[in-house]
């Protein structure tokens, strides 16, 4: 029997050597896939931390695909009219940004759904490189760079990504994270412990001291969901996405019944399914969301207010994928965030563990579904998805923030084709378009490299966006990870945007 095979991307050379090794230890790509995630909340604190919170999509050999959501909820405690009465929309940074951490839970269900190795193994794969320190990359440095002034303000932040003279960590610099290391490993002998326990109750005293609401029973109610995600099928091939308060639907509805549209009408489409959802998206479980509607808005006749510039903050550098398919048809596209690059801005220094900042999503408008509310989710822009054809199992994701549906959908239709070139296809120009959540003061189309094509100047001009070309490629494109198993043959890819790496490993022969 030959050995395993399985093909893993991540957007940093550190997670895949971590999933490289899980495979060499017998692991699958659900093992790759975890491997990459525990690494990457040491490697990349920008875009993930234990912290942040995980959406999934998994697909099992015999065919069963799974959803997996945990995304943490707002403190039971919190006082929306007190937040209103002092802000006209919820803030984008500290304390109040803060809801419980989800990633850990979902990583634990994931194990449930087939991995191979025991959770703790990457946990403590992750501890080792904490203590033993990582190289400071050039996407960490961007980043470090662009949010100097936050992270200078909080005391944990400070002492963990500056140097002796008060200068953020430069590139290629060697730092350690003591006390985040001493976490995973406590992590690797039990994994609940951050959500009961000494551990909760430490980070809990210390998001406390930092000015959030959240309490260790907030942690201790955290549960994260296996759930059937919702699907649509086009030209023969299924697409998985991950259900509300995840944002991932509006990529099947972009989608429609033809992944190959040309630019301008996939532009279109995209900009009336990012109308509907800034109208609808919210938690399920407190609000009736109705994703069909985004349908009616991809096709015209479901009518939104135009794009406005909401008052969403900037998630630059918020996100990381994960990809990994394996040769028995196995497949996980895992996606984990802090929102804007490093979070909340918040380091909490007892446990050395970045928090997020995902309840700067909610809105603090009463009539609207996504409302602040104690023990809500917020709308989430985590888009994991998961396509199955003849002969063709993908795994697709990316960082990109509110923007993932549309980075996604301008590479899935070609990547469904078994004899593409995966690499060739991530490196082309892509467009994005948003107002504060990319770095614009009103609503802008920016497009990578050259001049602005008049189709798409036009599309644009009719939804009042502006048109801006840059003169290269830029994070807020998305960093798409790709992993695929085409006609019996893996092939993987990772963006060239970000520090990544992709690799098909050979397991132990059987």
């Amino acid at each position: 029997m030959s050995a395993r095979r399985v093909a893993v991307a991540a957007p940093h050379h550190e997670a895949t050597a971590a999933a490289r090794q899980a495979v060499q230890a017998g692991g699958n790509a659900l093992d790759a896939a975890l491997a990459a995630a525990a690494v990457l909340t040491v490697v990349y604190p920008h875009q993930c931390a234990l912290g942040g919170d995980l959406i999934a999509v998994v697909r099992e050999p015999d065919g069963a695909v799974h959803a997996v959501v945990s995304v943490g909820a707002a403190a039971a405690g919190i006082d929306a009219d007190a937040i209103r009465a002092a802000h006209e929309r919820m803030p984008g940074r500290g304390p109040l940004a803060v809801t419980v951490p989800g990633v850990v839970a979902g990583w634990q269900t994931l194990e449930g759904l087939g991995a191979t190795l025991p959770l703790s193994s990457a946990l403590t794969e992750a501890a080792r490189i904490a203590e033993e320190g990582t190289a400071v990359s050039a996407g960490m440095r961007r980043a470090l760079l662009a949010n100097a002034d936050l992270l200078r303000t909080d005391p944990g932040s400070r002492a963990a990504f500056f140097d002796e003279d008060g200068q953020p960590l430069a590139e290629g610099t060697r730092w350690r994270q003591p006390a985040l290391a001493h976490t995973l490993r406590t992590l690797a002998d039990d994994p609940s412990a951050l959500y009961t326990g000494e551990l909760a109750g430490t980070l809990a005293a210390g998001l406390q001291k930092l000015g959030s609401p959240i309490t260790a029973g907030d942690l201790a109610a955290h549960r994260a969901e296996t759930t059937t995600p919702v699907s649509r099928t086009i030209g023969g091939v299924t697409w998985y996405a991950a259900p509300a308060p995840s944002q991932a639907s509006a990529l099947l509805a972009v989608l429609g019944d033809d992944a190959g549209r040309p630019s301008a009408e996939l532009l279109e489409r995209s900009i009336r399914v990012a109308q509907a959802r800034d109208a609808l998206l919210a938690d399920p479980r407190v609000a009736e969301v109705d994703l069909g509607r985004f349908t009616g808005a991809a096709e015209g006749t479901d009518v939104f207010a135009p794009l406005t510039g909401p008052g969403v903050p900037r998630p630059q550098g918020d996100t990381v994928a994960v990809t990994a398919v394996d040769d028995e048809g196995r497949a996980v596209t895992l996606i984990q965030s802090v929102f804007q690059s490093f979070g909340a801005g918040l380091l909490e220094p007892e446990t050395g563990i970045v928090l997020h900042s995902r309840g700067s999503a909610f809105s603090l408008d009463p009539e609207h579904p996504a409302f602040l509310r104690p023990g809500a989710r917020p709308p989430h822009t985590l888009s994991p998805t998961v396509a199955v054809g003849d002969d063709l199992v993908l795994a697709l994701g990316c960082q990109g923030g509110r923007a993932q549906p549309w980075i996604l959908s301008q590479v899935a239709g070609d990547l469904t084709d078994p004899g593409s070139d995966a690499a060739e296809i991530l490196g082309r120009d892509r467009w994005v378009f948003g107002a504060r959540d990319i770095g614009a003061d009103e609503p802008t189309l920016v497009v990578e490299h050259g001049s602005v094509a008049d189709d798409l100047a036009a599309v644009a001009a009719a939804a009042g966006l502006h048109t801006v070309a840059r003169g290269a490629q830029w994070d807020e494109a998305g960093h798409v990870q790709v992993s695929r198993l085409a006609g019996g043959a893996l092939s993987t890819a990772s963006d060239p945007r970000a520090d990544g790496a992709a690799e098909i490993v050979a397991g132990p022969a059987a």
